[in-house]
């Protein structure tokens, strides 16, 4: 079996959560099989070298847990991306559009070097809402995207092609398309 099909065979749907219409993708049944999330490393370690990434950038709060481990794996440093008001000191802050409303996320301005690459890191790519507002943040710090990588993308949606107008010489990885 492959990694698609054990991902599949893995990772549980709940109907109309967190609203009606919308059926939620759940990981922790992947989180609980720690061969079958070491092997999802390593893939998105893979796609890290590719890209010539030197920094990894996790989005809250489920990226979290694939970018903090990757970047620990590839020896690089990790920057939480994080929703407004969560990190002390000195912060960028970006906002970007959701369905509802308008939402911010912010990276401590220590955080980021002129000239870096970073690949950006989140469970799931939906509309690309979050990862855009990262990438529109480093890009305008002197950053260069050097990818974005997803566990899951959700094709019948968005993402990809808002991601790849907003970053086009970056590479958008998905290890399991929807």
């Amino acid at each position: 079996m492959n990694i698609q099909q054990e991902l599949l065979a893995t990772l549980k749907d709940y109907p109309d959560f967190p609203k009606p219409g919308i059926i939620f993708k759940d990981i922790c049944p992947l989180l609980a099989q720690p061969a079958l999330f070491k092997r999802v490393l390593r893939h998105l370690a893979e796609h890290a070298a590719d890209c010539s990434a030197t920094h990894i950038v996790g989005l809250e709060s489920r990226g979290f847990l694939f970018a903090m481990p990757l970047a620990a794996e590839l020896g690089l440093p990790f920057i939480p991306a994080r929703k407004s008001g969560k990190l002390p000191g000195e912060v960028l802050k970006q906002s970007y559009t959701l369905e509802y409303g308008i939402d911010h996320v912010e990276i401590q301005k220590s955080a980021l070097a002129a000239g870096a690459r970073y690949l950006v890191v989140d469970d799931v790519i939906a509309t690309g809402g979050t990862a855009g507002a990262v990438a529109r943040l480093i890009q305008s710090n002197g950053g260069t995207i050097a990818g974005f990588s997803f566990v899951i993308e959700l094709s019948f949606l968005p993402g990809r092609k808002a991601l790849q107008e907003q970053a086009p010489t970056a590479g958008v990885y998905s290890l399991l398309t929807l």
